[in-house]
């Protein structure tokens, strides 16, 4: 028997519109995939900062050792630092330095990274003259305006650590 051509009228258009359908879900799937992937290739930027700014305070620590082992380095935060470095004379003392390093960490920082922050604290060790040097790196990953620095892993109230241990 033979279909009427009455009857098959539209059954192409639903088709179409089915097809159509399919193509569009796919495609917003296709453009979810690649937002995610473009996030998750800027968190792994900034990891990747936050792993290099901590490894070049840590040369800076090593590279003024007498100031590394006079304490100087043992409790940097953010705050007021100077950076005699750029001023007439030049630094004129190890600790000098530190704070120059310290002025100058806390910039490349904040300018690197988004709400880039840090700090340093270093301890001595006992039986030897040798210091535990711990360095964090603190950011807002998710640039959502968070400012914890409680380094607890949660990206909705602290900021996303990155930590680096040495001993000098």
């Amino acid at each position: 028997m033979l279909l009427s051509t009455c009857k098959a009228r539209g059954f192409t258009m639903m088709e179409l519109l089915v097809s159509i359908l399919v193509l569009s879900v796919g495609l917003l799937g296709l453009a979810s995939l690649q937002t995610t992937g473009l996030r998750h290739n800027a968190s792994a930027w900034q990891r990747t900062l936050a792993t290099e700014l901590a490894a070049d305070m840590a040369d800076r620590i090593r590279a003024n050792s007498l100031g590394a082992n006079k304490g100087n380095y043992d409790n940097i935060q953010p705050g007021a630092h100077t950076d005699c470095l750029t001023q007439n004379g030049g630094c004129a003392t190890p600790a000098a330095v530190a704070d120059a390093d310290a002025a100058q960490w806390f910039a490349a920082l904040a300018n690197r990274l988004p709400g880039g922050t840090g700090s340093v604290t270093g301890t001595a060790i006992a039986g030897g003259d040798a210091r535990r040097f711990t360095i964090r790196v603190m950011w807002d990953d998710e640039r959502r305006g968070v400012t914890g620095r409680n380094c607890s892993g949660n990206p909705a109230v602290d900021l996303t650590c990155f930590t680096m241990q040495f001993i000098h």
